[in-house]
C-alpha cells in the first residue's frame, strides 16, 4: 500500500500544501477495512463461507483492477476504500473456512504459522514488484492477477462441512466428508448422519449477546478496557512502522522489503512462545523489546543510518509478535458466551488503531525520531498494562462471567458470584453428555447415536490426507462404530 502512494505522489502533487492527503488515503484505505469487519463475519455465517470468500476476492481484484483507470486522488481514494472492503473480507472468511475444515493438529498452525507467514509472503511481493514495475498503473495491473490466479480453486475448495451442518443441509455435508475419505483411503460408514439422528436433532439457537455483557461485571469490564487498548495501540506501532519504512534511510524498496521479512521470524517465534510460556509474560516482554528499542533511536546519531535502520526492524519484530498473539489471548480470557463478540469488538479497536496510524507516521515531517519516541513509549505504556491481565496459561476455558479470572493488583468483587455452582452445572451437562454417547441398538439395527457420529467425525477430524491438509488416519483404516449388547437396568 505504502509503495503505491509512493508512486502517485509525483503524479498528482500529494506535496507541500497537497502533503496531508497522503496520509489521509492510507487512514481511509483503513476505513474500509473497518466496514469489511463489520459485515464480511454476517455476510459469511449467511450464505457461506466459500460463496463470500470468492466474492469478496472478485470485489479486491476487481476494484484494484478499476483504480487503473483513476482520473485524480479522489476517484482512486474512494475505490480504495471499496478494495480495503474486499481484502480485509476475503482475509476473515479465508481464515474462518480453514480453521473450520481442518482437523486440530493442523489448525493450530494454520492459524498462527500459515496464514500470519502467507501474509508477510505476500507483503514482500509488494517492494519486489514495485521495484522492477515503476508505472502504477502497471503495477496495480500486475497486484491484481493473483486474484484471476485463484479463480479455478474454486472447483477445490469445499464448503465448510460445519456451516453446512448449521444450515441443515446435512446430505451436502456428507458428500464433503465421504469425498474426502475416499480421496484418503478411508473406509467411512456408510450413515454418517442417520436420519433418526436427525430427526431429533435440534441445533441450538445462536444466543442473543449484547456488548454491554463485556462490561456487565466490574472484572470484565476492567479486561474489556485494557483489551482495547491492548489492540488499538499494538495495531499503531504495527502499523505505522510498517506504512514509514519507505521513509527509513536508503533504498525504500529494500526497507520495505525488510520490513516484511522481519515478521517471518516473528510469527516463529509468537507460535513458539505460545506453546511454552505464560501469555502475560510473553506478550509484555515482547512489547517491552519493541518499545525500548524504538525508545532507542533518538540517542543513535543521524550519521549511523545501519544503525537505526536495525532498531527498528527489531521494534517491528517485538511488536509484530505481540500482534500475533492477541487473538489466542483474547480468546482464552473471556467465556464462552461472549467470546466471539469480545474477539470481534476488540478487533475492532485495532482498526481504530490502524486508521490513525498514518498521521503517526506524519510526525516525521516535523522530527525524524518524533514518531518512534510517541510511538516506543505507547508501546512500553501497553506492556506494562498486559501484565495487570489475568493469566490464561493452561487454564480451562471459562464458561461463564463467574469464572473468568481475575484481574491482577486489583481487588475487585463481583456480585452474585457462585463459581461452584456454575462448576457443578458444567459437570451435570458433562457427565449426561457422556451418557448420551452410548451406541444403542434397535433389534439387528445399529443406530448410530449422537456419541457415535461424534466418535467418527473426531476420528476422522475433518482433516484427511492430501484433501483438508494434515496426516489424517492411515491407508485403508477403517473406521467402525462397534457393536454393544444394549446394556440391562
Amino acid at each position: 500500500m505504502s509503495g503505491k502512494l509512493h508512486h502517485h505522489r509525483g503524479q498528482w502533487s500529494l506535496v507541500c500544501e497537497d502533503d496531508w492527503k497522503t496520509p489521509l488515503t492510507s487512514s481511509l484505505f483503513f476505513v474500509g477495512v473497518l466496514l469489511g469487519s463489520f459485515v464480511s463475519g454476517q455476510l459469511s455465517d449467511r450464505f457461506g463461507r466459500k460463496s463470500i470468500l470468492f466474492a469478496t476476492m472478485a470485489v479486491q481484484t476487481g476494484f484494484s483492477f478499476l483504480q487503473i483507470f483513476s482520473i485524480n486522488w479522489e476517484m482512486f481514494t474512494v475505490l480504495f476504500v471499496i478494495v480495503g472492503m474486499g481484502q480485509i473480507s476475503n482475509y476473515v472468511v479465508a481464515f474462518i473456512l480453514g480453521t473450520e475444515i481442518l482437523g486440530k493438529s493442523v489448525r493450530i498452525i494454520f492459524s498462527t504459522l500459515g496464514v500470519c507467514t502467507f501474509f508477510a509472503v505476500g507483503y514482500m511481493l509488494l517492494p519486489l514488484f514495485a521495484y522492477f514495475i515503476r508505472d502504477w498503473r502497471m503495477l496495480l495491473l500486475a497486484l491484481t492477477v493473483p486474484g484471476v490466479l485463484c479463480l479455478p480453486l474454486w472447483w477445490f475448495i469445499p464448503e465448510s462441512p460445519r456451516w453446512l451442518i448449521s444450515q441443515r443441509r446435512f446430505s451436502e455435508a456428507e458428500s464433503i466428508i465421504q469425498k474426502a475419505a475416499k480421496m484418503n483411503n478411508i473406509a467411512a460408514p456408510r450413515v454418517i448422519f442417520d436420519p433418526m439422528e436427525l430427526q431429533e436433532l435440534k441445533l441450538p439457537g445462536q444466543q442473543k449477546v449484547l456488548i454491554l455483557d463485556l462490561f456487565r461485571t466490574r472484572n470484565i469490564a476492567t479486561i474489556t478496557i485494557m483489551s482495547l487498548l491492548l489492540w488499538m495501540l499494538t495495531s499503531v506501532g504495527y502499523f505505522a512502522l510498517s506504512l514509514n519504512a519507505p521513509n527509513l534511510h536508503g533504498d525504500a524498496y529494500l526497507n520495505c522489503f525488510l520490513s516484511a521479512l522481519i515478521e517471518v521470524p516473528a510469527y516463529i517465534t509468537a507460535w513458539l512462545l505460545l506453546r511454552k510460556l505464560p501469555r502475560r509474560y510473553i506478550i509484555a516482554g515482547v512489547l517491552f523489546l519493541g518499545g525500548g528499542v524504538l525508545l532507542l533511536i533518538q540517542f543513535v546519531p543521524a550519521d549511523y543510518n545501519f544503525l537505526s535502520i536495525g532498531l527498528v526492524m527489531l521494534g517491528k519484530f517485538g511488536i509484530t509478535s505481540a500482534f500475533s498473539m492477541l487473538y489466542v489471548f483474547t480468546a482464552e480470557l473471556y467465556p464462552t458466551p461472549v467470546r466471539n463478540m469480545a474477539v470481534g469488538v476488540t478487533s475492532m479497536a485495532s482498526r481504530v488503531g490502524s486508521i490513525i496510524a498514518p498521521y503517526f507516521v506524519y510526525l516525521g515531517a516535523y522530527n525524524r525520531v518524533l514518531p518512534y519516541i510517541v510511538m516506543g513509549s505507547l508501546t512500553v505504556f501497553i506492556g506494562i498494562i498486559t501484565l495487570f491481565f489475568p493469566e490464561s496459561f493452561g487454564m480451562t476455558l471459562p464458561e461463564t462471567l463467574e469464572q473468568m479470572e481475575k484481574v491482577k493488583g486489583f481487588i475487585i468483587k463481583n456480585a452474585h458470584e457462585q463459581p461452584n455452582e456454575e462448576l457443578q452445572r458444567v459437570k451435570s451437562r458433562r457427565v449426561q453428555s457422556a451418557r448420551a454417547s452410548v451406541p444403542m441398538h434397535l433389534g439387528n439395527t445399529t443406530v448410530l447415536t449422537h456419541g457415535c457420529v461424534h466418535q467418527f467425525r473426531s476420528s476422522l477430524n475433518l482433516n484427511v490426507r492430501g484433501f483438508y491438509g494434515g496426516s489424517g488416519l492411515g491407508k485403508n483404516q477403517e473406521i467402525r462404530c462397534r457393536r454393544k449388547k444394549t446394556p440391562k437396568f
